[in-house]
């Protein structure tokens, strides 16, 4: 956090002074704490030149694998540069694997956790979405060493897993579950409707279509294929109704998808809008609690920008934030 509670000239000058001592300590430590080594592999502060510094290998990394798998698929570069990229996998899998051990041995000092024990909190992050994620990381190229010679399509498909470890350096992923969990009764509405529509189209298309074209319309499953596309409005024309009743069910089925669809995104974009104004209100709130007294301490400066890093906020939004609060609060 960018000294964002710099413009706060309450609470002793001593909490200043002690900020400045204990960070000194740490850099000038030959030992890594656990506690350390979370911050540094933890979404990175604004201040913490490690830690973005590490942000930013480990993402450059991430998105080179991608380009990596990209780029091996083609069987010319596989061929050419295949030695290239044995040894950037290599690379890679013990980078990651080095960063998954690290951030099992630093778990026992995430205090965000609900257990105690280091570790019950070390199999709480293995067993998290974020920790199987930095498991299949490594995994492409331990499991032919498990099992055996095994399908390069399918090593590759694991690979690109990888990209699903930018969660860890991006709330994005993190936002939308959440948005989608705060909107589930909706969402799930939704839903319903749309595979009601899929039942219904795909039914319907199968009894007018079966007969005009048996081929493309054999069953009420191969039939889902259609309405999905249309329901969609994706419509890629591979297969399309040649009956008069078809046309018209066909014509029904896309402002079906319309409408679904509009709702669905509708229904995010809310929950999306909400969950930033939910985040700003915490955030507010912890400000307020802060001036209550007139001084903030060095453990609520610690804690408004830890609570800053966990809700993804940008200096420049907490900084305002707190500017505002700071001259409402004030004496006139």
């Amino acid at each position: 956090m960018a000294n964002l509670t710099a413009p706060f000239s309450a609470g002793p000058d001593r909490a200043y002074d002690l900020a400045f001592d204990r960070e000194l300590l740490e850099m000038l430590s030959p030992v890594v704490t656990k506690k350390r080594m979370l911050q540094i592999l933890m979404r990175s502060s604004g201040d913490d030149r490690a830690s973005r510094i590490c942000d930013r290998f480990l993402s450059t990394m991430i998105l080179l694998n991608l380009v990596a798998v990209a780029m091996e698929s083609v069987s010319s570069l596989g061929t050419k540069y295949g030695n290239a990229f044995f040894i950037f996998e290599i690379f890679s899998v013990t980078v990651f694997g080095i960063e998954y051990i690290l951030r099992i041995w630093s778990m026992a000092a995430n205090d965000a956790s609900k257990h105690g024990s280091s570790s019950r909190r070390r199999v709480e992050y293995i067993f998290s979405f974020t920790g199987m994620i930095d498991l299949i990381a490594i995994l492409p190229s331990l499991l032919p060493l498990l099992v055996g010679e095994m399908d390069l399509r399918w090593l590759r498909v694991l690979r690109l897993a990888r990209l699903l470890k930018i969660s860890h350096y991006s709330s994005a992923l993190e936002d939308l579950i959440a948005a989608i969990r705060s909107e589930k009764r909706a969402f799930g509405a939704a839903m319903y409707l749309f595979f009601i529509a899929l039942f219904a189209s795909s039914s319907l298309m199968y009894v007018v279509e079966n007969q005009a074209q048996p081929d493309n319309f054999s069953s009420i499953p191969t039939t889902m294929w259609w309405s999905l596309i249309t329901l969609t409005t994706v419509g890629y024309g591979d297969v399309s109704p040649v009956t008069p009743i078809g046309k018209l069910v066909g014509a029904i089925t896309a402002v079906m998808g319309v409408c679904v669809v509009a709702l669905l995104t509708g229904i995010v974009a809310t929950a999306f809008s909400n969950q930033i104004t939910r985040r700003q209100d915490i955030f507010e709130a912890e400000i307020v609690t802060a001036l209550s007294d007139g001084v903030i301490t060095q453990e609520e400066m610690d804690r408004i920008a830890n609570m800053q890093d966990q809700l993804g906020m940008s200096d420049e939004h907490a900084k305002a934030i707190i500017d505002l609060l700071r001259d409402r609060h004030s004496p006139k």
